[in-house]
């Protein structure tokens, strides 16, 4: 940047007798705002009076070999240092700010002072114990490295102030910028951390809202009817009529169920009744070929007890037959049916338990 000095130009020698000499007011550069005229006449600077009007006739316009454009407003100027860190592959940027205001326009023009942040950067290098503030620090101990500068640079510039011919300046702030690799590595952490906590938000979010549709499926499919009704997601008659038609196949299905324990269980019961016609029929098929003396009707009546059957429909045709011992041919003799009469030989005939039946 061109400041305090906008522009210098060298201008011609003007010729002619001392009433009729006159400068061209195309040979001096147009002012801008805020700046003065300063114009070279032999070994002196001069400036052209402020707010006067140019006059193309002015002995110091007239003789002057040189003019200067000199901005007199005041600038904030920012000049930067690099400092060392605690690694040698990092380093902290100190950027330092001052207030510049051209004091005297000639006195900047014959130091060509073209831009002020040249001295003062020559000042901010000769502070030797500057570096010292970064040195003992890694880059992300940023904040401390900022701490140290703000103080050692108060301290510099009261002991040493900035000083630049013809201008005064102020120290204003230093500022630690932040390095590049810093800054990239912090935005990766930060938004490694936002995409982390909002991935926990969306999935605190989803269970919270899992959790109150459960409670509302708990409640029985009536509530949740009820709710998409009050929401206006379902018509009210589209829920009565799933509800009759789940109750009436609620009703079908019990139904359905008596029917087939019903059925069952008369199998059950035929099953059992047929398993004892069979018992019986084969313990009587067993005991009339044994030859001894048998009581037909003991005989069902404790294999019917045994079995939990009863005596109805099996023993009615066996209730009158005779209590006979069958003789060496196999046949009941008249006198071996005589005393199947006799209550003794009756009761040496009964059989008192299930291994008597099997002997």
């Amino acid at each position: 940047m061109n400041y305090p000095v906008i522009t210098e130009q060298v201008l011609d020698r003007v010729e002619g007798s001392w009433w009729s000499r006159r400068r061209r007011r195309d040979d001096v550069p147009s002012l801008p705002p805020g700046a003065v005229h300063v114009f070279r006449v032999g070994g002196n600077y001069r400036a052209f009076p402020e707010g006067m009007v140019f006059d193309p006739a002015h002995p110091d316009v007239l003789d002057a070999s040189s003019v200067t454009l000199v901005d007199t407003r005041a600038r904030l100027v920012e000049v930067e240092r690099t400092l060392p860190s605690v690694s040698e592959a990092d380093t902290f940027s100190v950027r330092v700010s001052f207030t510049c205001q051209v004091s005297d326009p000639a006195v900047v023009a014959r130091q060509g002072v073209i831009d002020v942040a040249v001295p003062l950067h020559a000042y901010l290098l000769g502070d030797t114990d500057l570096p010292k503030a970064g040195a003992g620090h890694r880059v992300e101990e940023i904040n401390a490295v900022r701490d140290e500068v703000a103080r050692r640079m108060i301290a510099y510039t009261a002991v040493v102030p900035p000083r630049v011919p013809g201008m005064s300046v102020e120290y204003v702030s230093a500022e630690v910028k932040v390095s590049e690799s810093l800054r990239a590595w912090e935005e990766t952490l930060r938004n490694e951390r936002r995409t982390s906590q909002l991935t926990q938000f969306k999935l605190d979010q989803e269970t919270q809202t899992a959790a109150r549709i459960a409670e509302v499926f708990a409640q029985g499919s009536n509530h949740v009817d009820a709710l998409s009704v009050a929401r206006q997601e379902t018509e009210v008659n589209q829920v009565a009529a799933r509800i009759h038609r789940i109750e009436q196949e609620e009703t079908t299905r019990r139904h359905d169920e008596r029917t087939a324990d019903r059925t069952h269980a008369r199998g059950m019961e035929v099953a059992a009744a047929q398993m004892r016609r069979d018992t019986v029929l084969a313990l009587l098929r067993q005991m009339g070929g044994s030859g001894d003396y048998v009581d037909y009707h003991q005989v069902l009546e404790q294999v019917l007890r045994d079995t939990g059957g009863g005596s109805t429909g099996l023993t009615s045709g066996l209730s009158d037959a005779p209590m006979v011992e069958a003789g060496p041919s196999g046949h009941p003799e008249p006198e071996q049916r005589h005393r199947g009469k006799q209550s003794q030989d009756r009761r040496d005939g009964f059989v008192q338990s299930e291994e008597d039946l099997l002997d």
